[in-house]
Protein backbone atom coordinates (compact mmCIF):
# COMPACT_ATOMS: atom_id res chain seq x y z
CA UNK A 1 0.00 0.00 0.00
CA UNK A 2 2.74 2.47 0.94
CA UNK A 3 4.45 1.72 -2.37
CA UNK A 4 1.28 2.68 -4.24
CA UNK A 5 0.92 5.86 -2.17
CA UNK A 6 4.46 6.82 -3.16
CA UNK A 7 3.86 6.05 -6.84
CA UNK A 8 0.63 8.03 -6.82
CA UNK A 9 2.27 11.00 -5.12
CA UNK A 10 5.21 10.98 -7.56
CA UNK A 11 2.65 11.60 -10.30
CA UNK A 12 0.09 13.59 -8.30
CA UNK A 13 2.39 16.22 -6.77
CA UNK A 14 3.75 17.65 -10.06
CA UNK A 15 0.37 17.27 -11.78
CA UNK A 16 -1.45 18.98 -8.91
CA UNK A 17 1.22 21.69 -8.86
CA UNK A 18 0.75 22.14 -12.61
CA UNK A 19 -3.03 22.33 -12.20
CA UNK A 20 -2.59 24.85 -9.39
CA UNK A 21 -0.25 26.99 -11.46
CA UNK A 22 -2.61 26.78 -14.41
CA UNK A 23 -5.56 27.84 -12.26
CA UNK A 24 -3.41 30.66 -10.95
CA UNK A 25 -3.86 32.24 -14.37
CA UNK A 26 -7.60 32.55 -13.72
CA UNK A 27 -6.96 33.60 -10.14
CA UNK A 28 -4.52 36.34 -11.15
CA UNK A 29 -6.85 37.45 -13.93
CA UNK A 30 -9.71 37.75 -11.44
CA UNK A 31 -7.59 39.63 -8.90
CA UNK A 32 -6.41 42.10 -11.54
CA UNK A 33 -9.96 42.50 -12.85
CA UNK A 34 -10.87 43.54 -9.31
CA UNK A 35 -8.32 46.36 -9.55
CA UNK A 36 -10.47 47.81 -12.35
CA UNK A 37 -13.68 47.74 -10.26
CA UNK A 38 -16.70 45.54 -9.40
CA UNK A 39 -18.24 45.93 -12.87
CA UNK A 40 -15.05 44.69 -14.50
CA UNK A 41 -14.71 41.69 -12.17
CA UNK A 42 -18.35 40.76 -12.87
CA UNK A 43 -17.94 41.14 -16.67
CA UNK A 44 -14.50 39.59 -16.90
CA UNK A 45 -15.60 36.80 -14.56
CA UNK A 46 -18.55 36.04 -16.82
CA UNK A 47 -16.23 35.85 -19.84
CA UNK A 48 -13.75 33.74 -17.92
CA UNK A 49 -16.44 31.26 -16.87
CA UNK A 50 -17.61 30.92 -20.48
CA UNK A 51 -14.06 30.36 -21.78
CA UNK A 52 -13.31 27.88 -18.99
CA UNK A 53 -16.54 26.01 -19.71
CA UNK A 54 -15.55 25.55 -23.37
CA UNK A 55 -11.93 24.60 -22.65
CA UNK A 56 -12.93 22.10 -19.95
CA UNK A 57 -15.34 20.26 -22.23
CA UNK A 58 -13.12 20.02 -25.31
CA UNK A 59 -9.91 19.30 -23.38
CA UNK A 60 -11.93 16.61 -21.60
CA UNK A 61 -12.56 14.95 -24.96
CA UNK A 62 -8.89 14.97 -25.98
CA UNK A 63 -7.87 13.89 -22.45
CA UNK A 64 -8.90 10.39 -23.57
CA UNK A 65 -5.29 10.33 -24.74
CA UNK A 66 -4.28 9.84 -21.09
CA UNK A 67 -5.94 6.48 -20.26
CA UNK A 68 -5.40 5.14 -23.79
CA UNK A 69 -1.69 6.05 -23.82
CA UNK A 70 -1.26 4.83 -20.22
CA UNK A 71 -2.68 1.40 -21.08
CA UNK A 72 -0.51 1.19 -24.23
CA UNK A 73 2.51 2.22 -22.15
CA UNK A 74 1.62 -0.43 -19.55
CA UNK A 75 1.70 -3.11 -22.26
CA UNK A 76 5.00 -1.78 -23.64
CA UNK A 77 3.60 -0.67 -27.02
CA UNK A 78 5.56 2.58 -27.58
CA UNK A 79 4.54 2.96 -31.23
CA UNK A 80 0.86 2.90 -30.30
CA UNK A 81 1.47 5.55 -27.62
CA UNK A 82 2.91 7.87 -30.26
CA UNK A 83 0.04 7.20 -32.66
CA UNK A 84 -2.54 7.98 -29.98
CA UNK A 85 -0.86 11.30 -29.15
CA UNK A 86 -0.41 12.29 -32.80
CA UNK A 87 -4.07 11.62 -33.57
CA UNK A 88 -5.08 13.45 -30.39
CA UNK A 89 -3.29 16.56 -31.65
CA UNK A 90 -5.14 16.32 -34.96
CA UNK A 91 -8.48 16.06 -33.17
CA UNK A 92 -7.54 19.11 -31.07
CA UNK A 93 -7.14 21.21 -34.19
CA UNK A 94 -10.36 19.85 -35.69
CA UNK A 95 -12.37 20.73 -32.58
CA UNK A 96 -10.51 23.94 -31.74
CA UNK A 97 -11.31 25.95 -34.87
CA UNK A 98 -15.13 26.11 -34.51
CA UNK A 99 -14.95 26.77 -30.74
CA UNK A 100 -12.48 29.63 -31.33
CA UNK A 101 -15.03 31.19 -33.69
CA UNK A 102 -17.78 30.67 -31.11
CA UNK A 103 -15.76 32.41 -28.40
CA UNK A 104 -14.98 35.33 -30.68
CA UNK A 105 -18.70 35.86 -31.32
CA UNK A 106 -20.03 34.91 -27.86
CA UNK A 107 -21.64 38.29 -27.07
CA UNK A 108 -24.94 37.49 -28.81
CA UNK A 109 -25.19 34.16 -26.97
CA UNK A 110 -24.59 35.78 -23.58
CA UNK A 111 -27.36 38.32 -24.30
CA UNK A 112 -29.73 35.46 -25.18
CA UNK A 113 -28.88 33.93 -21.79
CA UNK A 114 -30.28 37.02 -20.08
CA UNK A 115 -27.06 38.76 -19.08
CA UNK A 116 -26.89 42.54 -18.67
CA UNK A 117 -25.92 44.34 -21.90
CA UNK A 118 -23.16 46.41 -20.23
CA UNK A 119 -21.72 43.30 -18.60
CA UNK A 120 -21.76 41.43 -21.92
CA UNK A 121 -20.07 44.29 -23.78
CA UNK A 122 -17.09 44.12 -21.44
CA UNK A 123 -17.07 40.30 -21.35
CA UNK A 124 -16.91 40.23 -25.15
CA UNK A 125 -13.77 42.38 -25.11
CA UNK A 126 -12.10 39.79 -22.89
CA UNK A 127 -13.36 36.78 -24.89
CA UNK A 128 -12.19 38.15 -28.25
CA UNK A 129 -8.68 38.54 -26.83
CA UNK A 130 -8.45 35.10 -25.22
CA UNK A 131 -10.19 33.17 -28.04
CA UNK A 132 -6.93 32.74 -30.00
CA UNK A 133 -5.46 30.84 -27.04
CA UNK A 134 -8.03 28.05 -27.30
CA UNK A 135 -6.25 25.83 -29.87
CA UNK A 136 -2.83 25.87 -28.12
CA UNK A 137 -4.62 25.13 -24.83
CA UNK A 138 -6.01 21.94 -26.38
CA UNK A 139 -2.63 20.99 -27.85
CA UNK A 140 -1.06 21.50 -24.45
CA UNK A 141 -3.73 19.23 -22.88
CA UNK A 142 -2.80 16.42 -25.30
CA UNK A 143 0.95 16.75 -24.68
CA UNK A 144 0.31 16.92 -20.93
CA UNK A 145 -1.65 13.65 -21.16
CA UNK A 146 1.25 12.06 -23.06
CA UNK A 147 3.92 13.11 -20.56
CA UNK A 148 1.76 11.91 -17.66
CA UNK A 149 1.17 8.54 -19.32
CA UNK A 150 4.91 7.95 -19.79
CA UNK A 151 5.69 9.07 -16.23
CA UNK A 152 7.34 12.41 -17.09
CA UNK A 153 5.11 14.89 -15.20
CA UNK A 154 7.88 17.15 -13.88
CA UNK A 155 8.23 19.03 -17.18
CA UNK A 156 4.51 19.81 -17.13
CA UNK A 157 4.89 21.47 -13.72
CA UNK A 158 7.93 23.54 -14.78
CA UNK A 159 6.26 24.66 -18.02
CA UNK A 160 3.02 25.69 -16.35
CA UNK A 161 4.78 27.56 -13.54
CA UNK A 162 6.89 29.52 -16.04
CA UNK A 163 3.82 30.13 -18.20
CA UNK A 164 1.92 31.45 -15.20
CA UNK A 165 4.74 33.84 -14.26
CA UNK A 166 4.79 35.05 -17.86
CA UNK A 167 1.01 35.55 -17.74
CA UNK A 168 1.18 37.61 -14.55
CA UNK A 169 3.86 39.86 -16.05
CA UNK A 170 2.01 40.21 -19.35
CA UNK A 171 -1.23 41.00 -17.48
CA UNK A 172 0.41 43.94 -15.74
CA UNK A 173 2.18 45.22 -18.86
CA UNK A 174 -0.80 45.00 -21.21
CA UNK A 175 -3.50 45.99 -18.72
CA UNK A 176 -1.82 49.18 -17.55
CA UNK A 177 0.20 49.97 -20.69
CA UNK A 178 3.77 49.50 -19.45
CA UNK A 179 7.02 49.19 -21.48
CA UNK A 180 5.59 51.27 -24.31
CA UNK A 181 2.47 49.13 -24.84
CA UNK A 182 -0.98 50.77 -24.89
CA UNK A 183 -3.21 50.34 -21.81
CA UNK A 184 -5.66 47.64 -22.95
CA UNK A 185 -7.52 47.14 -19.66
CA UNK A 186 -9.64 43.98 -19.65
CA UNK A 187 -8.55 43.10 -23.20
CA UNK A 188 -4.94 43.11 -22.00
CA UNK A 189 -5.76 40.35 -19.50
CA UNK A 190 -7.22 38.24 -22.30
CA UNK A 191 -4.24 38.79 -24.61
CA UNK A 192 -1.82 37.92 -21.80
CA UNK A 193 -3.59 34.58 -21.32
CA UNK A 194 -3.45 33.87 -25.06
CA UNK A 195 0.29 34.55 -25.19
CA UNK A 196 0.83 32.38 -22.10
CA UNK A 197 -1.13 29.44 -23.58
CA UNK A 198 0.87 29.60 -26.82
CA UNK A 199 4.17 29.77 -24.93
CA UNK A 200 3.35 26.64 -22.89
CA UNK A 201 2.30 24.61 -25.93
CA UNK A 202 5.39 25.63 -27.92
CA UNK A 203 7.66 24.84 -24.95
CA UNK A 204 6.37 21.25 -24.62
CA UNK A 205 6.51 20.75 -28.39
CA UNK A 206 10.12 21.93 -28.67
CA UNK A 207 11.19 19.85 -25.67
CA UNK A 208 9.57 16.64 -26.95
CA UNK A 209 11.06 17.16 -30.43
CA UNK A 210 14.56 17.59 -29.03
CA UNK A 211 14.66 14.80 -26.42
CA UNK A 212 16.14 11.50 -27.72
CA UNK A 213 14.10 9.55 -25.14
CA UNK A 214 10.89 10.61 -26.87
CA UNK A 215 12.06 9.77 -30.41
CA UNK A 216 10.78 6.19 -30.05
CA UNK A 217 7.22 7.53 -29.88
CA UNK A 218 7.52 9.41 -33.19
CA UNK A 219 4.90 11.98 -32.22
CA UNK A 220 6.07 14.70 -34.60
CA UNK A 221 7.69 12.38 -37.15
CA UNK A 222 5.94 12.00 -40.52
CA UNK A 223 4.15 8.66 -40.72
CA UNK A 224 5.37 6.18 -43.34
CA UNK A 225 1.99 4.47 -43.38
CA UNK A 226 -0.81 5.28 -45.79
CA UNK A 227 -3.24 8.03 -44.77
CA UNK A 228 -5.66 6.82 -42.11
CA UNK A 229 -4.95 3.09 -42.02
CA UNK A 230 -7.49 0.89 -40.24
CA UNK A 231 -5.49 1.02 -37.00
CA UNK A 232 -5.59 4.84 -36.99
CA UNK A 233 -9.30 4.92 -37.67
CA UNK A 234 -9.84 2.50 -34.81
CA UNK A 235 -7.80 4.67 -32.44
CA UNK A 236 -9.67 7.82 -33.51
CA UNK A 237 -12.91 6.00 -32.81
CA UNK A 238 -11.61 4.92 -29.40
CA UNK A 239 -10.50 8.48 -28.53
CA UNK A 240 -14.01 9.72 -29.23
CA UNK A 241 -15.65 6.69 -27.58
CA UNK A 242 -13.73 7.32 -24.36
CA UNK A 243 -13.35 11.10 -24.71
CA UNK A 244 -16.88 12.21 -25.58
CA UNK A 245 -18.32 10.88 -22.30
CA UNK A 246 -15.38 12.49 -20.43
CA UNK A 247 -16.23 15.80 -22.09
CA UNK A 248 -19.88 15.12 -21.39
CA UNK A 249 -19.23 14.52 -17.69
CA UNK A 250 -17.16 17.70 -17.48
CA UNK A 251 -19.89 19.52 -19.37
CA UNK A 252 -22.61 18.49 -16.95
CA UNK A 253 -20.48 19.42 -13.92
CA UNK A 254 -19.02 22.63 -15.34
CA UNK A 255 -22.41 23.31 -16.93
CA UNK A 256 -24.01 23.21 -13.50
CA UNK A 257 -21.60 25.89 -12.22
CA UNK A 258 -21.98 27.89 -15.45
CA UNK A 259 -25.78 27.83 -15.36
CA UNK A 260 -25.70 28.81 -11.69
CA UNK A 261 -23.42 31.71 -12.68
CA UNK A 262 -25.94 32.85 -15.28
CA UNK A 263 -28.81 32.58 -12.77
CA UNK A 264 -26.86 34.54 -10.17
CA UNK A 265 -26.01 37.09 -12.86
CA UNK A 266 -29.73 37.88 -12.98
CA UNK A 267 -29.69 38.60 -9.23
CA UNK A 268 -27.41 41.64 -9.67
CA UNK A 269 -23.79 42.72 -9.92
CA UNK A 270 -23.04 42.27 -6.20
CA UNK A 271 -24.31 38.68 -6.17
CA UNK A 272 -22.35 37.90 -9.34
CA UNK A 273 -19.15 39.45 -7.96
CA UNK A 274 -19.44 37.47 -4.68
CA UNK A 275 -20.17 34.29 -6.60
CA UNK A 276 -17.18 34.86 -8.88
CA UNK A 277 -14.85 35.38 -5.90
CA UNK A 278 -16.04 32.18 -4.18
CA UNK A 279 -16.06 30.21 -7.44
CA UNK A 280 -12.53 31.27 -8.34
CA UNK A 281 -11.38 30.32 -4.84
CA UNK A 282 -12.85 26.81 -4.89
CA UNK A 283 -11.52 26.30 -8.41
CA UNK A 284 -8.01 26.62 -6.95
CA UNK A 285 -8.54 23.89 -4.35
CA UNK A 286 -10.32 21.79 -6.98
CA UNK A 287 -7.18 21.88 -9.14
CA UNK A 288 -5.31 19.93 -6.45
CA UNK A 289 -8.00 17.23 -6.49
CA UNK A 290 -8.00 17.30 -10.30
CA UNK A 291 -4.22 16.77 -10.36
CA UNK A 292 -4.66 13.78 -8.05
CA UNK A 293 -7.48 12.55 -10.29
CA UNK A 294 -5.22 12.77 -13.37
CA UNK A 295 -2.52 10.81 -11.55
CA UNK A 296 -5.10 8.21 -10.51
CA UNK A 297 -6.24 7.83 -14.12
CA UNK A 298 -2.66 7.10 -15.21
CA UNK A 299 -1.93 4.67 -12.36
CA UNK A 300 -5.19 2.77 -12.88
CA UNK A 301 -4.65 2.73 -16.67
CA UNK A 302 -1.11 1.39 -16.41
CA UNK A 303 -2.14 -1.36 -13.99
CA UNK A 304 -5.08 -2.34 -16.20
CA UNK A 305 -2.54 -2.68 -19.03
CA UNK A 306 -0.61 -5.08 -16.75
CA UNK A 307 -3.81 -7.04 -15.93
CA UNK A 308 -3.37 -6.55 -12.16
CA UNK A 309 -6.90 -6.14 -10.76
CA UNK A 310 -5.93 -5.98 -7.08
CA UNK A 311 -3.31 -3.28 -7.68
CA UNK A 312 -5.78 -1.40 -9.91
CA UNK A 313 -8.34 -1.32 -7.10
CA UNK A 314 -5.73 -0.17 -4.59
CA UNK A 315 -4.52 2.61 -6.90
CA UNK A 316 -8.05 4.01 -7.16
CA UNK A 317 -8.63 3.96 -3.40
CA UNK A 318 -5.24 5.53 -2.68
CA UNK A 319 -6.00 8.38 -5.07
CA UNK A 320 -9.39 9.01 -3.46
CA UNK A 321 -7.86 8.99 0.04
CA UNK A 322 -5.15 11.49 -0.91
CA UNK A 323 -7.81 13.73 -2.49
CA UNK A 324 -9.93 13.63 0.68
CA UNK A 325 -6.98 14.77 2.79
CA UNK A 326 -6.05 17.65 0.50
CA UNK A 327 -9.62 18.92 0.12
CA UNK A 328 -10.19 18.63 3.86
CA UNK A 329 -7.33 21.07 4.44
CA UNK A 330 -8.82 23.45 1.87
CA UNK A 331 -12.25 23.29 3.51
CA UNK A 332 -10.84 24.12 6.94
CA UNK A 333 -9.01 27.12 5.41
CA UNK A 334 -12.21 28.46 3.80
CA UNK A 335 -14.04 28.09 7.10
CA UNK A 336 -11.42 29.76 9.31
CA UNK A 337 -10.16 32.71 7.24
CA UNK A 338 -12.80 33.66 4.63
CA UNK A 339 -12.21 37.41 4.83
CA UNK A 340 -8.47 37.01 4.33
CA UNK A 341 -9.23 35.08 1.15
CA UNK A 342 -11.76 37.65 -0.08
CA UNK A 343 -9.30 40.48 0.57
CA UNK A 344 -7.11 39.03 -2.16
CA UNK A 345 -9.76 40.01 -4.68
CA UNK A 346 -11.31 43.26 -3.42
CA UNK A 347 -10.81 45.90 -0.72
CA UNK A 348 -12.88 44.52 2.17
CA UNK A 349 -12.59 47.82 4.08
CA UNK A 350 -14.37 49.74 1.30
CA UNK A 351 -18.05 50.30 2.33
CA UNK A 352 -19.06 49.97 -1.33
CA UNK A 353 -17.92 46.34 -1.23
CA UNK A 354 -19.66 45.44 2.04
CA UNK A 355 -22.54 43.49 0.44
CA UNK A 356 -20.15 41.56 -1.82
CA UNK A 357 -17.91 40.65 1.14
CA UNK A 358 -20.82 39.51 3.33
CA UNK A 359 -22.23 37.24 0.64
CA UNK A 360 -18.82 35.87 -0.37
CA UNK A 361 -18.14 34.87 3.27
CA UNK A 362 -21.39 32.87 3.32
CA UNK A 363 -20.63 31.20 -0.02
CA UNK A 364 -17.16 30.17 1.18
CA UNK A 365 -18.82 28.67 4.27
CA UNK A 366 -20.95 26.45 2.04
CA UNK A 367 -17.89 25.63 -0.09
CA UNK A 368 -15.96 24.55 3.01
CA UNK A 369 -18.57 21.89 3.66
CA UNK A 370 -18.61 20.35 0.18
CA UNK A 371 -14.85 20.32 -0.48
CA UNK A 372 -14.38 16.67 0.55
CA UNK A 373 -17.24 15.28 -1.55
CA UNK A 374 -16.00 17.34 -4.51
CA UNK A 375 -12.57 15.73 -4.15
CA UNK A 376 -14.05 12.24 -3.89
CA UNK A 377 -16.25 12.57 -6.96
CA UNK A 378 -13.55 13.97 -9.26
CA UNK A 379 -10.97 11.36 -8.18
CA UNK A 380 -13.45 8.48 -8.40
CA UNK A 381 -14.29 9.68 -11.91
CA UNK A 382 -10.55 9.72 -12.68
CA UNK A 383 -10.20 6.15 -11.44
CA UNK A 384 -13.12 5.05 -13.64
CA UNK A 385 -11.49 6.88 -16.56
CA UNK A 386 -8.39 4.73 -16.09
CA UNK A 387 -10.68 1.73 -16.62
CA UNK A 388 -11.95 3.44 -19.82
CA UNK A 389 -15.34 3.50 -18.08
CA UNK A 390 -16.69 6.91 -19.10
CA UNK A 391 -20.23 6.55 -20.46
CA UNK A 392 -21.97 5.49 -17.24
CA UNK A 393 -20.09 8.13 -15.14
CA UNK A 394 -21.43 10.75 -17.57
CA UNK A 395 -24.99 9.52 -16.93
CA UNK A 396 -24.30 9.55 -13.18
CA UNK A 397 -23.16 13.16 -13.53
CA UNK A 398 -26.30 14.15 -15.42
CA UNK A 399 -28.45 12.69 -12.65
CA UNK A 400 -26.41 14.04 -9.72
CA UNK A 401 -25.57 17.52 -11.01
CA UNK A 402 -28.69 18.43 -12.96
CA UNK A 403 -31.57 16.27 -11.73
CA UNK A 404 -30.52 16.65 -8.08
CA UNK A 405 -28.09 19.58 -7.81
CA UNK A 406 -29.67 22.16 -10.10
CA UNK A 407 -33.23 21.27 -9.12
CA UNK A 408 -32.39 21.50 -5.42
CA UNK A 409 -30.39 24.70 -5.89
CA UNK A 410 -33.12 26.40 -7.91
CA UNK A 411 -35.74 25.34 -5.35
CA UNK A 412 -33.69 26.72 -2.43
CA UNK A 413 -32.23 29.75 -4.22
CA UNK A 414 -35.01 31.07 -6.41
CA UNK A 415 -38.30 29.45 -5.40
CA UNK A 416 -37.59 29.72 -1.65
CA UNK A 417 -35.83 33.09 -1.95
CA UNK A 418 -32.41 32.18 -0.50
CA UNK A 419 -30.62 33.52 -3.58
CA UNK A 420 -27.00 32.60 -4.18
CA UNK A 421 -26.75 30.70 -0.88
CA UNK A 422 -29.57 28.36 -1.84
CA UNK A 423 -28.06 27.78 -5.28
CA UNK A 424 -24.72 26.85 -3.71
CA UNK A 425 -26.38 24.36 -1.36
CA UNK A 426 -27.79 22.71 -4.46
CA UNK A 427 -24.24 22.41 -5.81
CA UNK A 428 -23.13 20.74 -2.56
CA UNK A 429 -25.93 18.17 -2.62
CA UNK A 430 -25.33 17.31 -6.28
CA UNK A 431 -21.61 16.77 -5.71
CA UNK A 432 -22.29 14.53 -2.69
CA UNK A 433 -24.60 12.28 -4.70
CA UNK A 434 -22.01 12.01 -7.49
CA UNK A 435 -19.26 11.12 -4.98
CA UNK A 436 -21.28 8.28 -3.45
CA UNK A 437 -22.39 6.69 -6.73
CA UNK A 438 -19.04 6.96 -8.55
CA UNK A 439 -17.09 5.49 -5.64
CA UNK A 440 -19.54 2.60 -5.46
CA UNK A 441 -19.16 1.99 -9.21
CA UNK A 442 -15.37 1.91 -9.06
CA UNK A 443 -15.54 -0.55 -6.16
CA UNK A 444 -17.95 -2.74 -8.10
CA UNK A 445 -15.89 -2.60 -11.35
CA UNK A 446 -12.68 -3.65 -9.59
CA UNK A 447 -14.15 -6.45 -7.50
CA UNK A 448 -13.26 -9.89 -8.79
CA UNK A 449 -16.68 -11.47 -9.19
CA UNK A 450 -15.01 -14.63 -10.19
Amino acid sequence: MFSEVKKCLVLAVPLAAAQLAQSATGFVDTVMMGWLGSQTIASGGLGSVFFSFCILIVSGIVSAVSPLAAQAYGTGNREKVGTIVRLGLGISLLLGIPITLLLYNAGALLLLLGQDANTVALAEIYLRAIALGFIPALGFAVLKSFLSAVLQPQLIMVTVVLGTLFNITANYVLMFGKLGFPALGLAGIGWASTLSLWSMFVTLTVYICNQPDFAVYGIFSPSSKKAFPLEHRRIIGEIFEVGLPIGGLIAVEAGLFTVVTFIIGQLGTNALAAHQIALQTISISFQIALGISLATTVRVGQLVGQNDLLATRLAGYVGIAISVLSMGVAGITFWLVPKSIISLYIDISDPNNADVVALAVKLLGVAAIFQIVDGVQVTAAGALRGLKDTRIPMLIGIFAYWCVGLFTGYTFGISSGYGAIGLWWGLAIGLAIAAIIMTWRFSNKTTNHG
